[in-house]
């Protein structure tokens, strides 16, 4: 994390001398090369929580990027030009780049590693010495944490951190590694040896990685980053195009509509979402995201324009058409963070061990970083190309990506729970012959 945030540093400093396409578009592939911290942070949420306290955990990685995405544009607008008229951008990519600094020494100091393979003061070795010399002097010491949170984990021969049930206790005693079953749901024989261990945790973590319910995990979650990235693009385009494709609205509408509904979700998500998801679950939570993000965009095509008569007589149409707007925005929103919540969570308890959470979640981010690339491009292709269609051609685009977010939630039908609930759910998981096998 340290390294991927001062990386992270440097690019946008670059990024503020930019002055031509191109040195814009090599600052980003560096931002992309540079920095892993979109797969680091949630394996240190999956490492350092466990399924007593992990709901409440993810929770709120979706609103602090919710308030990121809020705040950031604001905060930069406004800072543009204020330095000098030859890099008009240098300003905001500056102080960016002093909250990334900030951040850097904060982790760098207080963070303990949680990588149970680190060395036990390999976070505390880009610390310069004269920096912790000084830090000794203030607060008397400069030993090294020794006990990471990764050992508190259950590993081969310990016990679980969460109790089972006799009969889950009898299955994992035989050493069955059930397809579902996930990170608090693994241990084997105690007379085993450290070798055999690592032998054996490197064969399962692939094959528990290469299981049916992992990659429907997986592949619905490159469909729902597909299409809430496909959503993202296509809402300013259609918003701002020329009627009767486009509702002909300002960028600054636009924006106002975005920012009601963030706040809105903001809202949701704080303080109404982890209820609803302990009724639901995990998985449950994230197939009603995916439907709903399938019907969020199948909805909004059909919303008014300004010059329509108002509904019921009430109002105006322009009025009505920001209604109907900031509602489907606002449904959305709730879907795209909800799901992300839940799909995080379970593909954290995917994982067979805690040694394999970074190697589930760089997948995941891989695979979430192909659907952010491809979803803009080709949602924007197909609405240039529907624009001239009569009627209704604007809803070409959002059908088809509408189409595409129901087949990834006809996907999540065929994952089991089985191991991937947390322990606030109050229904029962999925019980089968399949789900004891070994894959």
């Amino acid at each position: 994390m340290v390294l991927g945030t001062f990386m992270l540093m440097g690019c946008f400093v670059a990024f503020g001398f930019c002055k031509a396409y191109w040195q814009i578009i090599v600052v980003h592939v560096a931002m992309g090369m540079l920095n892993g911290n979109a797969a680091v942070v949630p394996t240190v949420l999956g490492e350092v929580t466990d399924r007593s306290n992990q709901s409440r955990a993810f929770t709120w990685l979706p609103v602090i990027y919710s308030l990121g995405g809020i705040t950031g544009p604001a905060f930069g607008g406004l800072l543009v030009g204020k330095l000098t008229p030859t890099y008009p951008y240098l300003a905001p990519n500056l102080i960016s780049a002093g909250l990334l600094l900030f951040s850097v020494v904060v982790v760098g100091i207080w963070f303990e590693e949680t990588l149970e393979s680190a060395h036990d003061d390999a976070h505390e070795a880009w610390i310069p010495e004269w920096l912790r010399n000084a830090w000794s002097k203030i607060w008397g010491s400069t030993e090294p944490r020794r006990n990471s949170w990764s050992s508190r984990w259950p590993r081969q021969g310990s016990r679980a951190v969460v109790e089972h049930d006799d009969e889950d206790d009898e299955e994992d005693d035989e050493g069955h590694a059930g397809e579902g079953q996930g990170l608090l749901h693994h241990s084997s024989d105690l007379d085993g040896t450290d070798e055999d261990t690592k032998h054996g945790d490197e064969h399962t973590s692939w094959r528990q990685i290469l299981s049916r319910n992992t990659i429907l995990v997986l592949l619905t979650y490159l469909v729902f980053q597909l299409s809430n990235i496909s959503f993202n693009g296509l809402y300013p385009i259609f918003a701002n195009a020329d009627t009767p494709a486009g509702r002909d609205l300002s960028p600054s509408t636009i924006g106002v509509c975005l920012s009601a509904a963030g706040v809105a979700t903001i809202i949701f998500q704080a303080f109404i979402f982890q209820h609803l998801k302990a009724q639901l679950g995990n998985l449950g939570s994230y197939r009603i995201a995916l439907l709903g993000l399938a019907v969020s965009m199948l909805l909004m095509p059909w919303i008014g324009y300004k010059d329509d008569k108002p509904l019921f007589g009430i109002g105006t149409g322009q009025a009505w058409l920001y209604a109907e707007l900031i509602a489907v925005l606002v449904f959305k929103n709730i879907c795209a963070v909800g799901g992300l919540s839940s799909v995080m969570l379970l593909i954290t308890n995917c994982a067979p061990t805690h040694g394999t959470l970074g190697t589930l979640n760089g997948i995941a981010q891989s695979l979430s970083a192909a659907g952010r690339s491809i979803g803009p491009f080709v949602s924007g292709g197909l609405f240039t190309i529907a624009i001239d269609v009569r009627p209704k051609g604007e809803a070409l685009a959002w059908g088809v990506f509408g189409g595409i977010a129901f087949l990834g939630w006809l996907g999540t039908m065929g994952i089991r729970n089985r191991g991937l609930e947390s322990d606030d759910w109050v229904g029962t998981e999925d019980h089968s012959e399949d789900d004891e096998a070994e894959p």
